[in-house]
């Protein structure tokens, strides 16, 4: 395994001359590839039980397989029109009234893109002019510092403090005339941080006063524990019309290889996104945007047992790296656990190593999660089958006998 340091913004300059004979520097050459989705390849060629990347490896529900199949042998199989299959809009639109508290006019103000991952892209290719600047909480997810690269903004990071609450004279330092936008993850990826309304509200009053846009990434919205409640900032008085808030069916639905996200925003500025996705992917998969319908009409009572399946699951994963010698707390949402390791004494990436070729075990690197810095820390998901997280655990026990 390479040394695997943040991916989001450290550069990777191709040692070979004859290719930098060849091609010249661009914005590629300031951020490495994904260390999630390489700890996934050293999974497989090692043989060991995937906790590294966030994919649950259990089926997604049948109602979704059923409309999926259903959408198929309707010749659902052209391309929907650019921003998005007219029901899912509406399903949308509808959602995220009752849920998240917000309205949007899905003829123009709802863009369904190809997952999260596009959203987020396209939100700050539209919003950021070269040399303005996004505001990146970290840990952060490791998409975001190359997502402000390639959009060419120029990164901020402000470090949660210890137990991942803000530290607000941090927070307000970052903000400058050229801050125009705050990149925010709520249930956050990789800390399972649930940010408060009163959180909220401080980042809110931030972005008024400086002129910011939010663009807020809500993937692991239902996915909450110990009663919290999910706030998207744009519900929040004077974010209406300064929020691009992102979703996506993922996580929520099982269905991480479906690509099917949103982002949703006011008319002004899914106008430049839908300008944007139009030329990044023409559109997201047709049949599996009429099949996301049936997953928006399931009853409440499939989100509340979501949560508690995944309230199982941190559980099982947790007793399990306490009693291995980690030290780490539950987190508050989302599936991951961000793990302190500094009793073992070796830094996140020949910790990382130990684990997937020794151990069989795979988990993420603390660093590539930080600009600088993390190499205490490493992540491990439990969107996993009670069995898979019961063998990992079984194989964690003997951690410090190899």
């Amino acid at each position: 395994m390479r040394d695997v340091g943040c991916s989001g913004v450290s550069p990777a300059p191709s040692t070979d001359s004859g290719a930098a004979e060849t091609f010249r520097s661009s914005r590629a050459d300031h951020f490495s590839e994904s260390v999630i989705r390489e700890m996934t390849r050293l999974a497989i060629a090692n043989d060991a039980i995937n906790l590294a990347q966030g994919f649950p490896d259990f089926p997604c529900p049948q109602e979704l397989k059923d409309a999926a199949c259903a959408a198929l042998h309707a010749d659902v199989n052209q391309y929907a029109i650019t921003w998005g299959d007219k029901a899912l809009r509406d399903a949308l639109s509808r959602k995220v009234e009752a849920y998240n508290r917000m309205r949007f006019d899905p003829e123009t103000e709802i863009t369904v893109t190809c997952g999260s991952t596009e959203a987020m892209m396209a939100s700050l290719l539209a919003l950021i002019s070269p040399g303005d600047e996004a505001v990146i909480f970290e840990p952060f997810y490791e998409n975001y510092g190359p997502d402000s690269i390639v959009s060419g903004a120029v990164p901020r990071f402000v470090r949660l403090k210890d137990d991942f609450s803000l530290d607000e004279e941090a927070l307000k330092a970052a903000f400058t005339e050229k801050t125009r936008v705050l990149i925010l993850n709520t249930p956050n990826n990789p800390t399972g941080k649930v940010f408060s309304r009163q959180e909220l509200r401080l980042l809110a009053d931030l972005c008024i006063e400086h002129d910011v846009v939010a663009v807020t990434d809500e993937i692991y919205e239902h996915i909450l524990y110990d009663g919290r409640e999910h706030v998207s900032i744009g519900s929040l008085p004077g974010m209406e019309e300064r929020t691009v808030t992102i979703g996506s069916f993922s996580k929520t639905y099982s269905v991480t290889g479906w690509r099917v996200g949103y982002a949703l925003a006011c008319r002004e500025i899914s106008a430049r996104i839908r300008k944007i996705h139009d030329f990044l992917t023409v559109g997201a998969p047709a049949p599996l945007q009429r099949a996301c319908v049936a997953a928006l009409e399931l009853p409440p009572s499939y989100y509340r047992d979501l949560a508690d399946l995944y309230d199982r699951k941190r559980k099982i994963l947790f007793s399990g790296l306490t009693k291995a010698g980690f030290r780490c707390s539950l987190p508050e949402g989302a599936y991951y656990i961000f793990a302190d390791i500094s009793e073992f004494g070796m830094s996140d990436t020949a910790f990382a190593r130990h684990l997937v070729e020794t151990v069989g075990v795979a988990a993420v690197p603390g660093s590539s999660f930080f600009r600088g810095g993390g190499e205490d820390r490493i992540r491990f998901t439990f969107s996993k089958k009670d069995e898979t997280l019961l063998e990992a655990v079984r194989r964690l026990e003997h951690l410090n006998d190899r």
